[in-house]
């Protein structure tokens, strides 16, 4: 069986080639983004804490079309670029769309007391299932019965970008038999589906700086959450970690149930689930990613599932993909990948 799958080639501008140049691209070189139409929605989970998520619906949009969940990566939001146009774009062909805003993010700043973390797959369950609701709910029809023939197609697609890719495979992986049948793919970009292994990439004399980039916004983050929610947790030292793993050390392993980084890690990867994966999954990196090593994908791909397939691209860093003009409307080449996943399914 052929693991891989070939998207339509990668070109970068002959000006953007390196790894770093693609990775930096993508927050600096976004487009002009469409203004905020979405309608903000609210969920409650069971300790307490409440999550917005962003519901951009197309005109015409009826129960059974298609819906896509995204979910940002770390430090993101619902405003990260990439999901933004993504919004505009699948809107354009009928998808409706949710973005989430994991705990403490976005417009979600100061509605939890926890915080999200790589692991926080039952909070992605939730959201799911609420997601699945709604869209059932907007039909001014009964609700179907369950000898009705149509009353669980596959509408919904879901993507994962980063850190929340890692999130969705363990979702996936951890209990498949949990996952509705409403659900149609799973498309994750650039996972570290080794946490310890991507982290310790960041500790490299070039890679350094997102290392210290990442945790200087993560502890802003953290004090303007406390500042919003001064019941939130709070590590008892004053130490301030200057890497992640120093980080998760400090704050996320405490604060989220697990003895050590390390045990955080361990318990977290999403490498370990991704045998056991019945969706229709397609992971989508790129060859000279500088903090997700694309070894880590090859070196394990023989262990997936076969509903599991990768797609290397020649280049494009981590999550950038700028590509030269001229081979799509636009010179953002993942979001028309991301569009063509969804729009057609070919397993």
């Amino acid at each position: 069986m052929n693991r891989y799958l070939d998207l339509h080639p990668f070109l970068p501008p002959w000006w953007l080639r390196g790894a770093h140049q693609q990775t930096l691209a993508a927050s600096c070189w976004h487009g002009r983004l469409p203004q905020y139409s979405a309608v903000p929605r609210k969920i409650t989970f069971d300790d307490g804490d409440v999550v917005v998520v962003h519901d951009d619906c197309p005109v015409g949009w009826q129960p059974g079309d298609r819906a896509a969940l995204l979910m940002h990566g770390l430090v993101g939001s619902h405003q990260s670029p990439l999901l933004v146009r993504l919004a505009t774009k699948l809107n354009q062909v009928g998808i409706r769309v949710f973005r989430w805003d994991m705990r403490g993010c976005g417009a979600g700043a100061g509605l939890a007391r926890l915080p999200y973390h790589a692991g926080c797959s039952q909070d992605l369950h939730r959201v799911v299932n609420s997601v699945l609701t709604w869209c059932r709910s907007d039909s001014t029809a009964p609700m179907a019965e369950e000898h009705d023939p149509n009353a669980h197609q596959p509408f919904l697609n879901l993507l994962g970008v980063s850190l929340s890719g890692n999130i969705l495979l363990k979702y996936l992986g951890e209990a498949p038999e949990r996952t509705p049948p409403e659900l149609m793919q799973a498309i994750v970009v650039n996972p570290p589906i080794d946490l310890a292994r991507s982290v310790g990439t960041l500790r490299g004399k070039v890679t350094r700086w997102y290392d210290r980039h990442f945790v200087a916004k993560l502890v802003a983050d953290l004090k303007q959450r406390h500042k919003l929610r001064p019941d939130a947790p709070m590590p008892a030292t004053n130490f301030l970690p200057r890497g992640l793993m120093e980080f998760d050390n400090w704050y996320t392993a405490p604060i989220s149930g697990f003895s050590t980084a390390q045990d955080y890690y361990d318990r977290c990867s999403a490498e370990q689930f991704m045998p056991e994966i019945r969706l229709p999954t397609t992971v989508i990196t790129s060859r000279d990613d500088p903090m997700v090593p694309v070894q880590m994908f090859t070196a394990s791909l023989d262990r997936w599932s076969p509903q599991v397939r990768l797609a290397i691209a020649a280049g494009g860093g981590h999550v950038g993909y700028f590509a030269r003009r001229g081979i799509d409307p636009d010179p953002f080449w993942l979001d028309w990948r991301i569009v063509e996943l969804m729009t057609s399914l070919n397993f």
